[in-house]
């Protein structure tokens, strides 16, 4: 497999990275790329746009990044926070009065980001054109009872988060959350990243699917945890029952859902797009705005939720929206903020490092939080910091 692209001196070890990707983890298709202190020091791309297509992958290539479009996301309440426009502390009921229904009236917007609102579930799941109809998702996450009581807990909202972050943006500003980003983060920032695919950019973006990592000659193979697989089983569990918020699962090819605007599921970016975006919530890259001052850095690596989680079953850890380095998402240190999508695509920021990452994937692997595609890459850039 040809990987193109550059590697600034002493970032080898992620080209290599990337390249056993290919030759032993079954890549199809993928790009990664890294900022440093805002300079880009990794950018590779290789294999096909396509997951089921020959058609190589270019420059720019984007891809559908599913719940790392989370992390985006979470950066928009954040900024209106910095901006004196939103008030961590304050009810939600107060920017969205619907909301205080069946018993939510006591939320605070910071457990919503927090994943702590306690409405990881919907009664009646959506199907996917009604998921895409932001009002249909609002009023059913604000009619939604919530399974334990608002800020007392924390369970991953796998696919809830979206209406909830999605409404309360468009209470705050007036303005829908894939308007105000492509405005106030992806244009600053000069990043490649959509929150709505426009029309004129769909040429750009590959086909995605399922894949199978291949079999490891003479390597054990690992089963989750029996609790884990239990949840992931049982359709009554809060765990399936998350994740089918909206059923059936959508095509994430339908020019229709990549169209949509779901914070939650179904950004688009480039590798280069989702590292630069990162980059400017740290610094300021090349050519693009710093969008984060040093104390909303700071409240984004704040731990607001740790220890088991009841949607994911797993230890999580979480700040104001983005998941924090730990067990269940490594990221490059301690003081990384991030968040993965499932089954392969990751973004983060190490504000210590001066570190800003980005890496996308046209196949989609059964992991949730960890990809080894993704971690191999990681590991390799905590190599190249920790020795210099």
């Amino acid at each position: 497999m040809d990987v193109h692209g550059t590697v600034a001196a002493g970032f080898e070890p992620v080209r290599e990275a990337f390249a056993r990707n290919f030759e032993a983890l079954g890549e199809r298709g993928a790009a990664v790329a890294v900022y440093r202190d805002g300079r880009k020091v990794v950018d590779l791309w290789g294999g096909s746009r396509d997951v089921d297509g020959g058609a190589p992958w270019e420059p720019g290539t984007a891809q559908i990044v599913r719940s790392a479009t989370k992390g985006v996301a979470a950066a928009v309440p954040l900024m209106l926070w910095q901006r004196g426009e939103l008030d961590l502390d304050a009810p939600v009921g107060a920017y969205w009065p619907e909301y205080k229904a069946a018993g939510k009236d006591r939320t605070l917007v910071r457990d919503l980001l927090a994943h702590r609102a306690g409405v990881p579930v919907l009664d009646r799941p959506l199907t996917p054109a009604e998921a895409a109809d932001p009002d249909l998702g609002a009023a059913a996450v604000a009619g939604q009872a919530p399974v334990w009581r608002p800020g007392t807990d924390h369970g991953y909202h796998a696919q809830t988060y979206g209406w909830l972050i999605g409404e309360l943006v468009r209470r705050v500003t007036g303005r829908t959350i894939g308007a105000w980003i492509a405005e106030e983060i992806a244009g600053p920032a000069g990043a490649d990243l959509w929150l709505g695919l426009p029309e004129r950019e769909r040429a750009r973006v590959g086909r995605v699917g399922q894949t199978e990592a291949p079999a490891q000659p003479g390597a054990l193979r690992t089963r989750p945890k029996r609790a884990v697989a239990d949840a992931y089983a049982d359709p009554d569990s809060l765990t399936r029952r998350a994740f089918a918020a909206i059923t059936p699962l959508p095509d994430e090819n339908d020019p229709a859902y990549r169209a949509a605007a779901l914070p939650a599921s179904n950004g688009i970016a480039t590798a280069d797009g989702l590292a630069r975006f990162y980059a400017s919530l740290i610094g300021e890259p090349d050519g693009g705005s710093r969008l984060f001052a040093p104390e909303t850095v700071r409240i984004a690596r704040e731990e607001r939720s740790a220890g088991a989680d009841r949607v994911l079953v797993v230890n999580t850890r979480f700040g104001l929206g983005h998941m924090l380095h730990g067990a269940a998402s490594p990221l490059l240190s301690p003081a990384s903020f991030g968040h993965p999508g499932r089954g392969g695509p990751l973004g983060f920021a190490d504000p210590e490092s001066g570190i800003a990452f980005g890496y996308v994937t046209n196949g989609f692997r059964s992991s949730v939080t960890a990809d080894p595609r993704a971690q191999a890459l990681v590991r390799a850039v905590r190599t190249v910091t920790t020795a210099g």
